[in-house]
């Protein structure tokens, strides 16, 4: 069932949806185009060509700044702060805007997944690799794919989260 998350400024939807394995697919629908899930590929190479505008490390701490306001209930207040956030971005506010919306839906379905043992920080470490350590988009995004729990908190953990 659909679930309705964020209206972006120019009519796009976020909701959550049945996916592939659970309740909490996160969708995007652009205004005029066919409803999509967003891939972590995606938004991570997004980041990394909004990064050479305004700072990798700019955009990693906005994004922290989401990390630590995020529980498994969504909060208007922090959909109103991603909004606040992004205005500073000038012409990519928009763009930033649906990034960092995107990014905490997925914390909030990571937060809420049965068989989640990492919870939102396994998204956290790769907006990390792709930001602060510059990994290519496409690695940072299977990086965690079919790797034991145990050695991804590690490696968390190593980082600072």
């Amino acid at each position: 069932m659909r679930r309705h998350f964020k209206t972006l400024a120019d009519g796009a939807l976020i909701e959550f949806d049945r996916g592939q394995f659970d309740d909490w697919c996160v969708y995007l629908t652009p205004p005029g185009a066919a409803r999509m899930a967003p891939r972590d590929v995606d938004y991570f190479a997004e980041l990394q060509t909004l990064a050479q505008r305004h700072g990798a490390f700019r955009l990693y701490e906005d994004f922290v700044g989401v990390y630590a306001r995020t529980q498994a209930q969504a909060s208007p207040g922090v959909l109103a702060w991603i909004s606040g956030v992004s205005a500073a971005y000038g012409d990519d506010a928009l763009a930033v805007d649906r990034l960092l919306t995107i990014l905490y839906a997925g914390m909030v379905a990571e937060e809420n997944k049965l068989n989640g043992p990492l919870g939102k920080r396994i998204k956290r470490l790769g907006v990390y690799q792709s930001l602060v350590e510059g990994m290519p988009a496409a690695e940072a995004a299977q990086y965690s794919r079919n790797v034991d729990a145990k050695r991804l908190d590690k490696e968390c953990r190593a980082r600072g989260f």
